[in-house]
């Protein structure tokens, strides 16, 4: 079965309310508690209630042991970072203590939904979820093992009481010249509600200027593109959301323009199934962002949201949920202090060659889904 319709055929078993067996860590197997408690369907009791879908890039998480050859020694302690079980255990409490702290008053509980990027394998994701600062929140997760040259993968953590899975697809992208990260599509039911399919990303980096490696990235878009096309021609009111480290700002071709993600910047001008990027609002005014690059910001780790999920003149949206609102979590103790050179940028875990005993070079990101009133 080739890939289309591999997708086409595992969205209509979503749509069933059917799981898919998959080449990946078994969705039973990849859980730090027991079976999943059902997702409450009252949906009059839930009006208003709101739930976080965020991004997170956790910069090149990679465990000690020298698995991938020339690609993985410089993350073991005979490597040039000389990267040991110190360093790899503050890296991980960071994390956690990072995604324990993605709470509002709306979100008491966190986000359902958490993609993640760098990931060096399924161990990390284990190690990640059962920290001390995560370990009570009972998250669990789905990884599947990417051909990328590197050796890291996308992942999906997600609140088993808010979020129940129905269907895992990962489709490899083909149309650039070297192996990159698979796009895995998680579909689900969210709060009991709506099904949603939320697609995970890391596209193709900028090596070799923004220019020249446009075409990798506008790759990947289509291949995004593709992929929500697939689903909505079986399940037309299906809610789909792209997120990831997209490697470009909002306002580049590959996220905006089609061919590409076609993602617009105005609610109000997206059809069902067309995107919303809440970025653009965001990232124009002030130019604030999630990473910072020889001075200059830029905002890659973007979550875009289907038009069905949008009210607006061209239509209502299909379901229980609608789009509420976005934001950047770059916490303050994520930031370089006051009086650092850096200062107000992310906390990393390295520059300069130098261990730098931080989180990631990357902001988090969310955005809020709510039930309708």
């Amino acid at each position: 079965m080739n890939k289309l319709n591999l997708t086409i055929f595992s969205s209509f078993l979503a749509v069933l309310g059917i799981g898919m067996s998959m080449p990946t860590e078994a969705l039973a197997q990849d859980a730090v508690t027991g079976a999943s408690p059902k997702v409450s369907p009252d949906s009059e009791s839930q009006n208003g209630k709101v739930y976080g879908v965020a991004f997170y890039n956790l910069e090149n998480l990679f465990d000690t042991i020298n698995s991938n050859g020339k690609f993985d020694l410089e993350f073991s302690p005979q490597g040039q970072r000389e990267w040991n079980s110190e360093k790899y255990w503050s890296k991980i409490n960071k994390l956690a203590y990072t995604i324990s702290q993605m709470t509002t008053y709306d979100t008491p509980q966190g986000p359902a939904l958490i993609g993640i990027s760098e990931v060096e394998n399924v161990n990390v994701v284990k190690d990640l979820v059962g920290a001390d600062p995560l370990k009570d929140r009972g998250l669990r997760w789905i990884h599947h093992d990417s051909p990328d040259q590197r050796g890291i993968d996308v992942a999906l953590l997600y609140d088993p009481t808010m979020f129940e899975v129905v269907d895992v697809t990962n489709t490899p992208l083909t149309d650039v010249p070297f192996l990159t990260r698979d796009q895995m599509a998680v579909t689900g039911v969210l709060g009991g509600l709506d099904t949603l399919t939320v697609i995970v990303n890391h596209w193709p980096s900028r090596l070799g200027g923004q220019e020249k490696s446009e075409p990798n990235r506008i790759a990947a878009a289509k291949l995004s593109r593709h992929l929500a096309d697939s689903i909505w021609n079986v399940d037309e009111n299906r809610h789909i959301i792209v997120m990831g480290d997209l490697n470009d700002d909002p306002n580049n071709r590959s996220v905006s323009m089609i061919p590409g993600l076609g993602a617009q910047a105005k609610a109000k001008n997206v059809k069902n199934h067309g995107f919303f990027n809440p970025w653009w609002d965001i990232w124009e005014p002030d130019f604030r962002g999630t990473l910072s690059y020889k001075g200059q910001w830029n905002l890659f780790d973007q979550i875009i949201v289907s038009g069905t999920l949008i009210d607006n003149k061209k239509g209502k949206g299909t379901g229980q949920l609608i789009y509420k609102g976005a934001q950047i979590n770059d916490f303050d103790f994520l930031k370089n202090p006051k009086g650092d050179p850096y200062e107000g940028t992310p906390h990393r875990t390295y520059g300069g060659g130098k261990w730098l005993d931080g989180y990631s070079d990357h902001f988090p990101t969310e955005v809020f889904l709510m039930v309708r009133e």
